[in-house]
């Protein structure tokens, strides 16, 4: 009997989550426990295994997003058919589950993926296709009904809607339009100047497209598949247009944009979530932001003395100890907003913002008021790790009750960082700077200072016990080793 394969629930805040890649080809024989597929959530990218053993029927397409339990494929038995349903449901965006973000492509392909629906279903006579051979037919702007099918029953596959454009996209270049590369099997590498994700070199290896060829569309550096799919489809159009030149760029609010802009940087995956998390979390707090200044000497000269016996923590280090201390002092920092009042929380988790390349993280440090210095430094080196690695694992990115974020090692010397929902409360760590203070003989003498940029959400409290909670911080910093 078939068993669904649906798409798992990693963690306690993961709501969906986007197809990368499979790991095995759809119809292949799987065992449980073996990984299968790659998801990106809006934190993490995650291997995921196998629920159970069979033959997997693949329903869900790369660069596809799902809710948490939504069917992604199905695990069919020696000789089984999957149910009549997937061979026939519709693949438009209103038939299928909610998702948090639109497919590859969606922008030029939705109406070639409801006419390859249109085919797929027939009248009379049904076309067997596989979901992602309606997606890849969708993504490169392919007739469907002129594709012809080797899987099971004539059954279209991706691989064969690849080989049509492929066919295609030679005898273009045999009728003496410019080249787009040699057949997949003569395609050399291309070499480190072109800077590509590997989702592209492989769809440009599949349709024989020589990757050097392929122009950017976007701001990111690197070509993407989308770039691979658009360049396939206007070679097949005869067409050099930009995607753009049909209708006047808007910008997301629905304003019509001044310029024309050098490219578009699509707000998905990541991007989007941050969006979203940022712009709600200043929608629906009201937050302030004050700023204090540290006397760093005792951290400065401490982190010395370490830095000689070997590895030493980083100043944002001593911030986040520092932070957890306060915050068992002023436990209403230590909270959040629920629906019956303020929540104070008894655990001292501090998450800390971590730069990644496409948007920010936040791992948390747990039970950080319990931790020396030592060992905070030992925990964040860790996350700081896995995150930029990706090979964190979702738990690790849950249960913050406060954040702590620093841009002093980009110049900055303050800021208004925004709260991570629910906390409500972040420290903004800015640089360590060579200031000057006159002591008690009014004679001037240098001192390495840092500025502290605390916002806090003023529904839960207000600003004293904010500038009090500030000045422990700061109390605890300026009497390190004192303690």
């Amino acid at each position: 009997m078939a068993t669904e394969f649906q798409m798992p629930k990693l963690g306690l805040t993961m709501e969906a989550g986007t197809i990368i890649e499979w790991h095995v080809a759809d119809g292949a024989v799987v065992e449980q426990g073996t990984p299968v597929m790659a998801i990106e959530t809006d934190k993490v990218e995650s291997d995921v295994e196998a629920s159970a053993s069979g033959r997997l029927h693949q329903t869900g397409a790369p660069g596809e997003t799902f809710p948490c339990g939504a069917r992604i494929g199905w695990f069919l038995a020696d000789g089984e058919e999957p149910p009549e349903a997937d061979f026939s449901r519709p693949r438009g965006p209103a038939s299928r589950a909610p998702s948090t973000e639109a497919p590859v492509g969606v922008a030029s392909a939705a109406g070639a993926a409801e006419r390859a629906d249109t085919v797929a279903r027939g009248s009379g006579g049904r076309i067997l296709s596989s979901p992602n051979a309606r997606r890849v037919a969708a993504e490169l702007g392919v007739d469907f009904a002129a594709v012809a099918g080797s899987g099971p029953g004539g059954r279209i596959v991706s691989e064969d809607v690849q080989r049509f454009v492929a066919a295609r996209l030679e005898s273009v270049s045999d009728a003496g339009q410019p080249s787009v590369g040699a057949p997949p099997a003569s395609i050399p590498d291309a070499g480190p100047l072109v800077v590509a994700s590997l989702a592209a070199r492989r769809l440009a290896d599949l349709l024989g497209i020589d990757i050097a060829a392929v122009p950017r569309t976007g701001a990111d550096p690197k070509v993407s598949r989308d770039d691979v799919a658009l360049y396939a489809r206007q070679r097949l159009a005869g067409s050099g247009s930009s995607p753009t030149a049909a209708s006047p760029a808007r910008t997301p609010a629905g304003a019509p944009l001044t310029q024309t802009p050098a490219g578009i940087v699509p707000m998905r995956g990541m991007r989007a979530a941050i969006a979203s998390r940022m712009h709600d979390a200043l929608h629906d707090m009201a937050q302030l932001t004050l700023t204090m200044d540290v006397a760093m000497g005792p951290v400065v000269a401490d982190r010395r003395r370490r830095q000689a016996d070997g590895a030493a923590p980083s100043y944002t280090d001593y911030v986040i100890a520092a932070a957890a201390a306060a915050l068992v002092e002023h436990p209403i920092v230590n909270s959040q907003i629920t629906d019956g009042g303020i929540a104070l929380l008894p655990e001292v988790n501090v998450g800390m913002a971590v730069a990644l390349d496409d948007g920010l993280v936040v791992p948390v440090v747990r039970s950080a008021d319990r931790r020396s210095i030592t060992e905070v430094s030992v925990e964040t080196s860790r996350l700081a790790a896995g995150a930029r690695s990706r090979s964190l694992p979702l738990p690790d990115y849950e249960g913050a009750t406060f954040t702590v974020t620093a841009l002093g090692m980009y110049g900055v010397d303050a800021f208004t960082p925004i709260i991570y929902p629910p906390n409500t409360a972040i420290l903004g760590v800015g640089r360590i700077r060579r200031d000057v203070h006159w002591d008690d003989d009014d004679r001037p003498a240098p001192r390495p200072t840092l500025t502290l940029s605390l916002t806090w959400d003023h529904r839960a409290f207000d600003g004293a016990p904010a500038a009090e909670f500030t000045r422990t911080v700061r109390e605890v910093l300026e009497s390190w080793g004192e303690r």
